[in-house]
């Protein structure tokens, strides 16, 4: 089954495939998400359209791969995490999902239908639940780290699962599985968080947060 799913997602309908079904995701971002707000919202669409793109060209760009394996990348996490904060948790994980999606494209490791969702779309969806601290103070750090927090135990949830037989003898799968996802996306997380910290970046991104809010 995982070498079936493997080929058809390297395939030409496989990427056509998984194309269409990001289409009407996005369409599902353009629409608002209350009874009061269910218009067109070509604005939302647009700004999560590019974050999604932008996610997915930084999360090719590796930094440097960790001693245990997995790739430190260019904050490519801080993307999805930022429609989150702008649009609320809902449109986080579309795109989230979205972004999930489109890694099928490039590249999958695929040895069973569940270990797709949970290394795939699920653990990038799991990224928008920053948007539970949108309107916190420092919702961005906040969110940031909720958002890392459940993309990780997702993927330790898949390596736990399916690949517990890498772990060294007699080491705990849930030990491994914990280190090798969560010491890349801890990395990362620390560098991205010192970024957004920094005051004017800071002031930069609430001031797009507000400009969004009262638009």
């Amino acid at each position: 089954m995982g070498e079936q799913l493997q080929g058809f997602f390297e395939s030409t309908a496989g990427v056509v495939t998984t194309i269409v079904v990001i289409v009407v995701l996005l369409l599902l971002i353009m629409r608002g998400g209350s009874k009061d707000t269910k218009k067109t919202d070509i604005k939302a669409l647009t700004v999560s359209a590019l974050m999604i793109a932008l996610s997915t060209i930084l999360g090719n760009v590796k930094i440097f791969e960790m001693p245990q394996g997995g790739s430190v990348t260019l904050l490519s996490i801080l993307p999805i995490v930022f429609v989150a904060y702008l649009y609320g948790t809902r449109r986080g994980v579309i795109a989230g999902f979205c972004v999930g999606l489109l890694n099928l494209i490039f590249g999958p490791y695929i040895i069973h239908p569940i270990q797709l969702l949970m290394d795939y779309p699920i653990p990038y969806g799991a990224l928008g639940l920053a948007g539970l601290c949108r309107n916190s103070k420092l919702g961005l750090t906040k969110g940031f780290i909720v958002g890392v927090i459940a993309r990780g135990i997702c993927h330790t949830l898949s390596g736990v699962i399916f690949f517990a037989s890498y772990a060294p003898e007699g080491m705990n799968p849930w030990v491994y599985s914990a280190g090798y996802n969560f010491s890349f996306l801890a990395v990362e997380a620390v560098i991205t968080l010192i970024i957004i910290n920094i005051p004017p970046v800071r002031k930069a991104l609430e001031n797009i947060k507000n400009s969004v809010v009262n638009s």
